[in-house]
């Protein structure tokens, strides 16, 4: 599918993502979102973009759920916007956990919420932590 985008061939990326997405790859479905924002090789759909969003993100797609918090500020339910940066902060994603932090400076985040969320946030990355990737980052 990246090849195919890349390439300018928006029908077939959106192809080979649909076929990915149907078989219940998280990656396909978060593809086929950004095509339906960017309206390449689809019509503009925002239905569509948010419901293969909701899709990756129910995957554990950390850009997906980040996504949805970024959907959710845009339509102002900041609540949902938080839980949504929450989840992804707790699998590892750095700028959600900026967000968080943010809300939680702002009073937005409770400081349980924010406690909650940095301890998921190390416990993700501690579960990245290997030895080989540590040499590999050293070498480069």
């Amino acid at each position: 599918g990246k090849k195919c985008y890349f390439g300018g061939d928006y029908d077939g990326a959106f192809k080979y993502w649909t076929k990915s997405a149907e078989l219940g790859n998280m990656d396909g479905h978060y593809e086929l979102s950004c095509l339906y924002h960017q309206g390449r090789g689809v019509e503009m759909n925002k239905k569509k973009e948010v419901h293969h969003l909701e899709q990756a993100a129910i995957g554990g797609h950390l850009n997906a759920r980040y996504n949805l918090g970024c959907e959710e500020n845009r339509n102002g339910r900041i609540d949902r916007m938080f839980k949504h940066f929450i989840i992804a902060a707790k699998l590892g994603d750095d700028g959600a956990l900026d967000e968080v932090k943010k809300g939680f400076q702002r009073g937005q985040v409770s400081k349980e919420d924010y406690a909650a969320t940095l301890r998921g946030h190390q416990a993700a990355l501690d579960e990245t932590k290997s030895e080989q990737r540590e040499a590999a980052a050293a070498a480069a």
